[in-house]
């Protein structure tokens, strides 16, 4: 039990890095980003494939982010001049765009056989304290990285960045260009994306194109829209939120007679939709959000 406990508290704060990464994009700047699945796969392959070479775990890390964040970079430039409808169909066919081509190039990422037999985090010590390991590692990167946010929020950069959200035209009337701000904070993201990737292919250790598919994205979407999107807190125990109801709908076909795995699996995602559609009726902040312009 303890055993299953760590590992659903190790995706669910993978998912606390994604909702943080995306709370920077949305949250503060309104940037439409419907492919946040694409570089969590980058992160993941980048990650895996250079591991399975010997390359450092270190230096795996480093590379995920970075390779994410720079991939980010076109999807950013087309964000200067793309409305929010229009970024948003560009990033959800831009993460399908990743996913298809990591399934054909097989002659590097093995197409659909997957990569197995990566190399686990703390793998010397044990599977047991393996687990509590990177849960702990998470843990302290998450609470960095939410500290992070609050503090940049703060800062000149993070004000100017809810500016562009607020209004970006008020902003260029005013004299400032907020294009490259822009594209920065969209690559911020990516590269969050793809550390997350990177400690998703070290714990699972066996990774394939069909684990990347947009449902990730839309469960990273609803986290932070039931949190709270623009707060820290919003984007953490939204996503912890999400991952409880998920994980503990599982056992609820042992009360609900004559409901099948597959047929529970539908319900739970209706059950999610509707709680989405009465969270934003009722709690338009979200049920962790503060009042507008909070960053907490």
């Amino acid at each position: 039990m303890i055993a299953y406990l760590c590992a659903i508290g190790i995706v669910a704060l993978i998912y606390c890095l994604l909702a943080l990464g995306l709370n920077l994009q949305f949250g503060l700047t309104r940037l439409v980003n419907f492919g946040v699945v694409a570089f969590f796969a980058v992160g993941a392959y980048t990650s895996g494939l250079l591991a399975l070479q010997g390359v450092p775990l270190v230096l795996c890390f480093v590379a995920a982010g970075v390779l994410a964040g720079v991939l980010a970079l076109p999807i950013g430039l087309l964000s200067l001049r793309l409305r929010d409808d229009y970024l948003a169909i560009v990033t959800l066919g831009f993460s399908e765009a990743v996913r298809i081509s990591i399934q054909q190039e097989s002659w590097l990422t093995k197409g659909v056989q997957g990569l197995p037999g990566l190399p686990k985090l703390f793998a010397s010590w044990g599977s047991g304290v393996s687990d509590m390991a990177i849960f702990a590692t998470l843990l302290a990167l998450v609470a960095l990285v939410a500290w992070g946010t609050v503090r940049l929020a703060a800062s000149p950069f993070g004000r100017l960045l809810k500016a562009i959200g607020d209004d970006e035209a008020a902003l260029s009337a005013l004299g400032k260009d907020p294009a490259w701000f822009k594209v920065q904070v969209f690559m911020l993201g990516a590269a969050l994306a793809g550390v997350a990737g990177a400690f998703y292919a070290h714990f699972i250790t066996f990774i394939t194109p069909e684990q990347f598919i947009p449902l990730i994205t839309f469960y990273v979407w609803m986290g932070l829209v039931m949190g709270g999107s623009g707060t820290v807190r919003g984007a953490v125990f939204g996503s912890l939120l999400l991952m409880v109801f998920l994980e503990g709908s599982r056992f609820a076909k042992d009360w609900v007679p004559g409901v099948s795995e597959v047929g529970m699996a539908s319900l739970r995602l209706a059950a999610v939709g509707l709680a989405l559609i009465l969270v934003t009726l009722y709690k338009p902040n979200g049920l962790f959000g503060g009042s507008a312009g909070s960053a907490k």
